[in-house]
């Protein structure tokens, strides 16, 4: 028998994974993940930023890890060789409305106690010569790392804490029971005292391996980026962000260092017609019945439907794509988009169809599952993976 059995191989599965056998040397820990290499999802495909909180609202779990996430994986990555960078980030304005915008933006970084500066017209020009806007707010401490090394790195540590991982081990049946909890997959049973679920885009289904009503359904939303061509490399020196619109739920198409040395441009948001739909051409009947019966996902339809139309048009058409970047960049073309791969990001959606915007934890007598981890889920998986062991801890002293 396990004394914790982790689902999920991704870097806040991995990270708890860490913390625990830190803080229980010579307990049996294991993680399971169904794919054949670790941080295969979104762990993988992401953007490589190291956010510092900008967005956040003040005291919400999001702003509160991602504060300290920044400051922990800069000492994660130091610690282990991993080379990242603290390049910085400017969001930019480009007219009246997003300068309002930014202005509130501002004030919540500084609620948010971000070190930052208002960066003018002038000073924008001088700093970022291929970047237009009427202003800016540069935040230093944002940076870039490949969050698939970090993974890695934390996998590796938990190794060689005496844990163990399994691969190409999918979960079909969870069976909680007075003492124990069971662990049906495809390689045979795993029994242990507690479990933990950090699965991402298969949250809602684990809760109800369970018999437990998650109600909340996943959504997944593509994000689809292009790559600039070597020869472009150097057209920003930090990543450069749009001023979001508080209405829309996610922040808008930036370009983006990364740590190889390449700029990207995106993401889009398109809703996948499958939870694992990294390609246009990825259908899965199973996934899309799931979402277009949803009532809170059929909700989150009506309600942005005219955006979300535009957001496919752009998806199938390069140039609404290119509009939106050569807002504040426009000396870039359409040939200078390449091709890169996508990621897709795990959301949940109320019943009610509310986008929820925080962590979202459902947990029983012996597991905690982590049901929605939203972006900047990455950069505060160390905090995250702390939360989550302070969690087991509790059930561990109660039982």
């Amino acid at each position: 028998m396990y004394d914790f059995i982790i689902i999920g191989g991704g870097i806040l599965g991995l990270s708890t994974a860490m913390q625990l056998a830190e803080d229980y040397p010579g307990h049996r820990i294991v993680v399971l993940d169904k794919e054949n290499e670790l941080a295969h999802h979104q762990s993988g495909h992401n953007s490589g930023v190291i956010h510092a909180g900008v967005y956040y609202a003040p005291g919400s779990l999001k702003a509160r890890f991602c504060r300290e996430g920044n400051r922990l994986t800069k000492a994660f990555c130091r610690q282990h060789d991993i080379a990242f960078e603290e390049c910085g980030k400017m969001l930019v304005a480009t007219n009246e409305r997003e300068m309002e915008r930014m202005r509130s933006l501002w004030e919540r970084t500084a609620a948010n106690g971000l070190e930052r500066e208002w960066v003018s017209a002038d000073e924008l020009s001088e700093r970022e010569p291929a970047i237009t806007g009427m202003g800016a707010i540069f935040v230093p401490s944002s940076g870039i790392v490949d969050y698939r090394r970090v993974a890695q790195a934390m996998a590796e540590e938990f190794e060689r804490r005496g844990g163990e991982i399994k691969l190409s081990t999918a979960v079909i049946g969870l069976e909680e029971r007075i003492g124990e909890v069971v662990v049906k997959t495809s390689r045979g049973e795993f029994v242990g005292r507690y479990m933990i679920a950090c699965a991402g885009l298969m949250a809602d289904r684990l809760v109800k391996l369970l018999g437990k009503d998650p109600k909340f359904t996943i959504c997944p939303f593509r994000g689809e980026y292009y790559r600039l061509p070597p020869e472009r490399s150097d057209i920003v020196s930090h990543l450069i962000y749009p001023i979001p619109d508080p209405s829309m739920p996610f922040l808008g198409v930036h370009l983006t260092r990364m740590i190889d040395g390449s700029v990207t441009v995106g993401p889009n948001a398109v809703m996948a017609l499958k939870r694992e739909g990294y390609r246009k051409r990825d259908v899965s009947l199973r996934d899309m019945a799931t979402m277009f019966s949803d009532p809170g996902i059929l909700k989150v339809c009506s309600a942005y439907w005219r955006p979300g139309l535009t957001e496919m048009k752009n998806s199938f058409f390069k140039k609404g794509y290119l509009d939106d970047v050569r807002k504040y960049c426009p000396s870039l073309t359409l040939q200078d988009l390449g091709s890169y791969p996508a990621g897709v990001r795990a959301q949940a959606v109320s019943r009610e169809g509310k986008l929820i915007d925080d962590f979202l934890f459902v947990n029983t007598r012996r597991t905690v599952n982590v049901c929605n981890a939203p972006s900047p889920a990455a950069t505060s998986a160390l905090p995250i993976g702390r939360y989550i062991v302070d969690k087991v801890k509790s059930q561990v002293e109660e039982a």
